[in-house]
């Protein structure tokens, strides 16, 4: 099979909060992909937060590389010129479909999607999945092969309160286990259950049409859950990802088939290449990516298609520039701003009775966030041991401060040569504090009140 269709179902905030990574809720479907696919067990994000991360997944760039370096919504926008997945795939002789949300643009269009199903504001996996199954069982769906971008709201903030979920509640690792965080769990737990019963919807449309045989599905997210210590963080919380890959049987020698668990590290940018490998001879793969196709780690070629992994943020609600180097065993995480935060934890993730409950009974939101910080993963899994200024990992910490700096140098990251102004146009929040209503400035308010000039 050379030319396959894609569906990719794309969530919000999930992680990996998911059954089938032995966390949240029961989830069946999720778990039957898995077991008859590929369940990648170290996915990750280049960025703790939506636009930068699905911006990543959609050009194979780092944020700082396709210019999108905050939110959409915040006025941040990708440099012009920029290729996407879908504009490719569309040259390439693809139908594009985008059903429900995105983050990446105003224009659905112009990412290259000819054909946008979505409603305004309505964005949940009911409003969205109707539309997409009557796409699955109309003649459209087999006419040529097609390209479909499946984005939800779910399990983005506020979460619907509930009353139980399929199996027990467990409040990740990080978090203090308390009855307000058991309750908060509880209700993203419901969501999730919600995201598995839609993915069984849809596998189900594809079994019925007889489309499971001819299409790549893949499951992902955007970055970590919704919780303090996890998104806008570079935190394991914030950058892992879930991802799960289901495809037939004879798509590139069975490598999507048979029910694989594979831990070598990957990132979200390293769907754009491997996809546009699957998508024939008539996709184009941009001269400059950096991610790398996953197809020489699925076949068994290689052990690994990264020596380590990066990570950065730049804006969120404000100004928070963080860079990131991780190994299979150490992580290096630089702070730029860390003399201007008086927090560990950032105060910008999402209000949350998680969030309330950090701020009270912890010194997590008070306590100063220090320059570097070096974490060895495999004895501190929990980043609670910082060793940064360690004499006896000094050696460590230098050889791999030298290969962000070398990574920010070769990859062309602005913050290398100081602070990276807004675009014109962004709004940003005056600084990062605990009320939500922090003023919002012009990009040229912003760089007045922080001095940077115009």
């Amino acid at each position: 099979m050379s030319r396959p269709n894609i569906l990719l179902f794309i969530t919000h905030d999930t992680g990996r909060h998911l059954g089938c990574y032995g966390r949240g809720p029961a989830t069946p479907n999720l778990d039957r992909m898995a077991a008859a696919g590929v369940c990648f067990t170290q996915a990750y994000c280049t960025a703790p937060q939506c636009s930068p991360s699905r911006t990543s997944l959609m050009t194979g760039l780092y944020p700082h590389g396709h210019g999108l370096i905050g939110l959409l919504n915040k006025g941040f926008r990708r440099t012009p010129g920029i290729p996407t997945l879908p504009d490719i795939l569309a040259e390439a002789g693809y139908a594009t479909y985008l059903f429900g949300f995105q983050h990446e643009a105003e224009d659905p269009a112009s990412l290259g999607y000819q054909h946008v199903y979505r409603k305004p504001k309505a964005y949940e996996c009911a409003d969205v999945l109707p539309d997409l199954a009557a796409f699955l069982d109309s003649p459209a769906a087999r006419e040529k092969p097609f390209y479909a971008s499946v984005g939800v709201r779910e399990t983005h903030r506020p979460f619907p309160h509930a009353a139980s979920c399929r199996g027990a509640v467990r409040v990740p690792a990080h978090m203090p286990d308390s009855e307000v965080t058991r309750a908060d769990v509880l209700d993203l737990n419901a969501v999730v259950e919600t995201v598995d019963d839609t993915l069984g919807a849809i596998l189900a449309a594809l079994d019925r049409n007889g489309l499971a045989g001819r299409t790549l599905v893949i499951f992902t997210t955007d970055h970590g859950i919704a919780f303090p210590g996890a998104k806008a963080t570079l935190f394991e919380p914030g950058i892992e990802t879930a991802l799960l890959m289901l495809g037939p049987a004879d798509l590139a020698g069975g490598a999507f088939a048979g029910g694989r668990s594979i831990g070598a590290p990957v990132s979200n940018i390293d769907l754009m290449p491997t996809l546009l490998e699957l998508g024939g001879a008539g996709a184009r793969v941009p001269a400059r990516l950096h991610g790398r196709s996953l197809l020489p780690l699925l076949s068994g070629a290689a052990e690994a298609v990264h020596a380590c992994l990066f990570f950065e943020q730049t804006y969120h609600s404000g100004y928070d520039p963080l860079r990131a180097v991780r190994s299979g065993r150490h992580k290096l995480i630089k702070s730029f701003e860390a003399a201007n935060r008086t927090c560990y934890f950032a105060r910008h993730v999402d209000p949350s009775p998680s969030k309330n409950y950090v701020v009270e009974h912890t010194d997590l939101f008070r306590t100063p966030r220090p320059e570097l910080y070096l974490f060895d993963l495999a004895a501190d899994p929990l980043e609670t041991n910082n060793l940064a200024q360690d004499p006896a990992h000094a050696a460590v910490r230098d050889e791999w401060l030298a290969q962000l700096e070398g990574w920010m140098r070769a990859t062309g990251d602005p913050l290398l040569n100081g602070h990276v102004p807004p675009q014109p146009g962004a709004i940003v929040a005056s600084d990062d504090q605990f009320d939500e209503a922090t003023r919002q400035l012009t990009a040229e308010q912003y760089c007045e009140l922080r001095g940077w000039g115009t």
